[in-house]
């Protein structure tokens, strides 16, 4: 019996770092079985990879192996100029269903579903459909969680569960066991709102219909898996303050990881520099009571970080549909708050810290209480904008049908760094009105 160099789990571990080509050999190394069981593991890039790099002899067996939907995330994820090299390798029902797949947003509903289901008359005998979807499994389709009922149009009457289906007497007729209040979802819906409807309904597959109702096919708990784990990475690269990747990491280009990145760093750069631009018009101010200079650091640290919490939890909130639009005020109203006593706390600190260290070391000579009220005063303003900014730009971001996630931690910081110069130095000319303008 021969022997493999490789294991299955040599080949899973080394993947990553193997180049398309050597991709391909290593699976001449494992059991056909086990390699297709492995193809089928796969991203749709890696699959799509590895489909354009296998000789074309080999391609029509690969390519075979994926049902209609998993073969339109592949085309997908590959330039339109490589279709011709997939598409002629499928079988011509395959090919339509494919094509009808491609029509649709890749970030639709429709988009997503698997037009191959199991399906049912409404007239037939119980033991008729039993037989027809036992030949529905063995000529086309893979994944069963539910029978749908259709009539001649292919329009969405019911649903009918397999125990239902199993238990009734032979003599009853599907329409009589079917249920027609049933969850569904238009072939236009968003993935993300779909996402939630799974959620919220607990459901294994979810019929997908169109604004006719007629069934075009169904998605499965599986795909929408896939749907959260990639909204949510597109979130966190957006609240990294960058553009969402397309790609996996490694498979980035240099060039194109410099354009995901720059453009942002860019924005975020000239913000800052409407902050050296304030320090700057308050630089009479740091020249004549130089301690100031030492809390500027603490003041806008602090009204960032309270923006960039005030942002993450908004943006969360708005992705998983615990708030929308309408709650817009309320999250605001409810900020606020939250800013002024988180504000007064780290404010009370900086205070604090102001007279420990005028009694140790005498600091700020008589004007001790003053820079102790100017530290305590600014932190709770910046705080406060800091929140208020957090959880409003979201919302103002919804408002003009822009990605809320763009809001980003550094986005928010980078604001809220400018106004903390304003504050703290605005608040110091008046407390300290006599040692700066004196």
């Amino acid at each position: 019996m021969a022997e493999y160099l490789l294991s299955l789990e040599d080949i899973q571990e080394l993947w990553p770092l193997l180049s398309p080509q050597e991709k391909v050999e290593s699976l001449q190394f494992v059991p056909r079985h086990l390699a297709e069981d492995f193809f089928l593991s796969l991203s749709a890039h890696d699959q799509a990879e590895l489909l354009l790099n296998v000789p074309p002899i080999d391609r029509r067996s690969w390519v075979r192996l994926l049902p209609p939907d998993d073969v339109a995330d592949v085309l997908q994820s590959m330039d339109k100029t490589h279709y011709e090299d997939v598409l002629p390798y499928l079988d011509d029902q395959t090919r339509k269903e494919v094509s009808a797949l491609l029509a649709y947003a890749e970030d639709n509903a429709g988009g997503l579903m698997n037009p191959r289901f199991a399906r049912l008359r409404p007239e037939m005998n119980l033991d008729e459909a039993i037989s027809y979807l036992k030949r529905q499994t063995r000529e086309q389709i893979e994944t069963i969680y539910y029978t749908y009922v259709l009539d001649e149009q292919q329009h969405l009457l019911g649903v009918v569960s397999f125990r239902e289906l199993f238990s009734g007497k032979p003599d009853l007729k599907v329409k009589d066991i079917m249920r027609m209040d049933m969850v569904k979802a238009l072939d236009t819906m968003d993935q993300e709102a779909l996402s939630r409807l799974f959620t919220k309904y607990n459901l294994l597959a979810m019929p997908i219909v169109d604004s006719e109702n007629r069934l075009k096919g169904i998605v499965t708990i599986d795909d929408i898996v896939d749907v959260v784990n990639e909204e949510a990475t597109e979130d966190i690269q957006k609240l990294g303050g960058m553009e969402a990747l397309d790609t996996p990491y490694l498979k980035t280009s240099f060039f194109r990881m410099i354009r995901k990145r720059g453009g942002w760093l860019v924005v975020l750069f000239l913000g800052e520099m409407l902050t050296a631009s304030a320090m700057g018009y308050f630089e009479i101010h740091i020249v004549r009571a130089v301690f100031l200079a030492m809390f500027i650091p603490l003041i806008i640290s602090s009204g960032g970080n309270s923006g960039s919490q005030a942002s993450t939890l908004v943006i969360r909130a708005m992705a998983l549909g615990e708030i929308g639009f309408r709650d817009w005020w309320m999250v605001v109203r409810r900020e606020i708050f939250v800013g002024l006593t988180l504000g007064s706390i780290l404010g009370a600190i900086g205070f604090l810290r102001v007279i420990a260290w005028q009694g140790l070391f005498d600091s700020f000579g008589p004007y001790a209480m003053r820079v102790g009220f100017t530290i305590f005063g600014s932190l709770v303003g910046v705080v406060t904008f800091g929140t208020l900014a957090g959880s409003g730009l979201p919302f103002l971001l919804k408002k003009w049908r822009l990605d809320p996630a763009s809001a980003s931690a550094p986005f928010v910081a980078t604001l809220v760094d400018v106004s903390g110069i304003l504050i703290y130095f605005s608040l110091a000319g008046i407390l300290l009105h006599d040692v700066l303008f004196g």
